[in-house]
């Protein structure tokens, strides 16, 4: 098994893209063309991360950071995804995370933000391509295109270093009667369905009194979180990654009632 600092190093390279921001409800609020190298130093003991935004005015903002060990709030997988982001959750305190998904030459990350009332500020899209190849573009995720069955595979980290957890996944996603989107779950011997309103490219989900939504994005991503925190509840934070037609993953960041991460999930599954 690899080590936490193993898993980062799949992120080396110079990676090519933009960061896009969004409106809570999904509008578009701001584009920036953006260059983002991590080159390891020292026998890849050390980490450069140089992060260029080209801003409209021509000017480049430069940033540069150089690190060799990992903070506590981050968690990497095999295959080079991961999360960062607040490993606590707490009243009148701005709360976020990112989550970074990686699929060969193409990575795609998801940056959420709370203000310090507990709401959903912004969303970022990270979108990027390894500086050399060319990829495909992905059309802006649709309704359509989730419908269906998902069978795949989930493997759960967690911050206190405990074994991992891996088990298979079924979720099937319909339309009913009413138009409304019903999702059923399947996993570790458990079924949880839900249903949501359809509105364009939000999906609303009542999730007790919490409020969970999803917003269909570019690029085959999507993003799902509560509008608004609610204390003594359980949350997460998730980004969905239709990257071909019939190939999607998901990562998911849990906290627990107390606002505590407690784990780190990633879904790889194919529409059957």
């Amino acid at each position: 098994m690899k080590s936490q600092w193993e898993c980062l190093l799949e992120n080396l390279g110079e990676w090519q893209g933009s960061f896009t921001r969004f409106s809570p409800r999904g509008k578009l609020v701001e584009d920036t063309r953006t260059v983002v190298s991590l080159e390891g130093l020292d026998n890849n003991q050390v980490i450069r991360q140089k992060i260029r935004r080209f801003l409209p005015t021509g000017e480049v903002g430069e940033k540069v950071l150089e690190y060799s060990s990992l903070g506590r709030g981050v968690l990497f997988f095999e295959n080079g995804a991961f999360s960062q982001g607040s490993i606590q959750i707490a009243p009148f305190s701005e709360f976020g995370a990112e989550l970074g998904l990686i699929n060969g030459d193409r990575r795609l990350r998801l940056v959420q933000l709370f203000n310090k009332n507990s709401e959903l500020e912004q969303i970022t899209l990270i979108r990027e391509i390894l500086a050399g190849t060319q990829a495909k573009e992905i059309p802006d995720l649709t309704v359509e295109q989730l419908l269906g069955e998902w069978v795949g595979e989930a493997v759960t980290i967690y911050p206190d270093w405990r074994s991992p957890d891996t088990y298979p996944t079924r979720l099937k996603i319909y339309l009913n009667d009413s138009g409304d989107l019903v999702q059923q779950l399947s996993f570790a011997n458990r079924t949880i369905e839900s249903t949501a309103k359809v509105q364009g490219s939000i999906l609303s989900f009542a999730q007790n009194t919490q409020k969970v939504q999803v917003l269909l994005l570019p690029n085959g991503a999507s993003a799902t979180c509560p509008t608004k925190i609610i204390f003594g509840q359980t949350c997460f934070l998730e980004v969905g990654w239709l990257h071909s037609p019939e190939e999607r993953q998901r990562l998911i960041r849990s906290y627990n009632e107390k606002g505590e991460w407690v784990s780190l999930t990633l879904v790889t599954e194919k529409k059957v």
